[in-house]
């Protein structure tokens, strides 16, 4: 049943708490139509400008007081679903189900709703969207857990196309939870994974919507994992994440390589890539893997380095840091690995201390820290030293206005603020330093 509370909201603004009317199906605001110059620490897509959770912020608190960082304000009003957000020229944007359909937000940088544009109708289990949208110059592609994926003007919300990706492009979802990827735009193209007989991957006309290419040789459904740009052996590609494999495609759609990779479930964090591996994770039991590809041009191979369950992350994300990796394993675990050989360098459950943080999380990195969201419970967030030397705590707070869902939206560090999205509410906090 979906929570009447979201169809409160007043463009009201009280001490820093923002409530507003409901959407229904009111026309987008024809509001704040110029946004700033895009500045350098903006945060315009999935985990980050390189879809790879890095920031490149520096300046920020290297340690947090008591009860954490400053709150600068608390928007309300954004719907159900567990979409992160995206900041990018001074808009923040992210995608929420409100009063029986999915709405792509845009709010001004003080979280102030800027507009509401309708994607579409429809739910699965866990409803809510979970796609976080990709903002591309004066254009922001967002889509919702039913496969409606729209391109929008970022002025004023105003759509320019629309696809299905089911009823357009034959899409198939290897379970029953709906699509969660975030597309990615490269060039000309927009790329995203429909899945399906027709062709897992699928390169789109960004200006236009229609299909460019399939990938005829890789037909396995989509998983819940987002496609990452890579350049290995001179080549630009995209690595997907499947059920059923881990590959690498060209940007005319061919397949360059592949190598067999089984998923239990749900495949969900997005594949890590660095010079010539390619490192992937995924829960249900089923642990890690790395490959290292070799080849240039238009051939390639794929060796398997290893397999193992140091990391076993269900939906969290994973972080490379030098030459570690971070991330939340099942159950209530922070682990550091090598990346090259896969060896634990430590693990610890002191977040978890007071079980308070739910049973898994997910983590961002910047300026020398990990950001640790715990999913569940009072909703513990901490700031964790990236080294693995071992785990090193530089505070935490417990998230206020915690819904009762868990908090799967992943935090987000952009312009000197970190931002927690949990269902119908988003708070921003100061962490840069004085």
């Amino acid at each position: 049943m979906r929570n009447s509370s979201f169809h409160l909201i007043l463009a009201i603004v009280c001490g820093g708490l923002l409530v507003w009317p409901a959407l229904g199906d009111v026309p987008a605001a024809k509001v704040d139509t110029s946004p700033r110059a895009a500045g350098g620490n903006d945060w315009p897509q999935w985990r980050g400008p390189n879809r790879d959770n890095v920031s490149t912020e520096t300046g920020l608190l290297k340690q947090w007081p008591r009860g954490g960082p400053p709150l600068a304000w608390e928007a309300k009003g954004l719907g159900e679903g567990f979409s992160s957000v995206s900041v990018a020229n001074g808009r923040i944007y992210t995608i929420g189900y409100i009063k029986g359909a999915a709405y792509a937000i845009a709010l001004d940088m003080s979280g102030k709703r800027q507009w509401a544009s309708k994607l579409g109708s429809g739910e699965v289990d866990h409803p809510g969207p979970r796609s976080t949208p990709t903002v591309d110059g004066d254009r922001v592609y967002a889509m919702d857990e039913v496969g409606n994926l729209a391109c929008l003007q970022t002025a004023d919300g105003k759509q320019l196309w629309h696809v299905n990706l089911q009823r357009d492009l034959g899409g198939e979802v290897m379970s029953h939870w709906g699509f969660a990827e975030s597309p990615l735009v490269d060039g000309d193209k927009l790329i995203c994974t429909p899945g399906g007989n027709q062709g897992t991957v699928a390169a789109l006309d960004k200006m236009s919507g229609k299909v460019l290419w399939r990938t005829s040789k890789l037909t396995d459904p989509c998983g819940y994992s987002s496609l990452v740009p890579a350049e290995i052996g001179g080549t630009h590609q995209y690595v997907v994440l499947t059920g059923s494999h881990v590959a690498g495609i060209d940007p005319q759609g061919k397949v360059l390589w592949q190598a067999n990779r089984h998923g239990q479930t749900a495949v969900i964090p997005t594949p890590i890539v660095h010079n010539d591996l390619v490192f992937v994770t995924s829960g249900y039991g089923i642990g890690c893997n790395c490959f290292q590809i070799s080849g240039s041009g238009t051939s390639f191979s794929a060796k398997e380095l290893y397999a193992n369950k140091a990391l076993v992350c269900h939906h969290g994300g994973a972080v490379l840091v030098g030459d570690y990796v971070y991330g939340v394993s099942d159950v209530r675990t922070l682990v550091c690995l090598e990346l090259k050989t896969g060896k634990i360098m430590w693990k610890d459950q002191s977040i978890w201390k007071d079980a308070n943080a739910g049973s898994k999380g997910s983590l961002t990195y910047a300026d020398g820290n990990l950001y640790v969201r715990g999913e569940a419970g009072d909703g513990t967030v901490a700031l964790v030293q990236a080294t693995p030397k071992g785990y090193q705590e530089l505070g935490r707070f417990n998230q206020p206005d915690r819904s009762s869902q868990n908090s799967w939206a992943h935090p987000v560090v952009a312009d000197g603020k970190l931002y927690l999205r949990d269902q119908d509410v988003l708070l921003c906090y100061n962490v840069k330093a004085k």
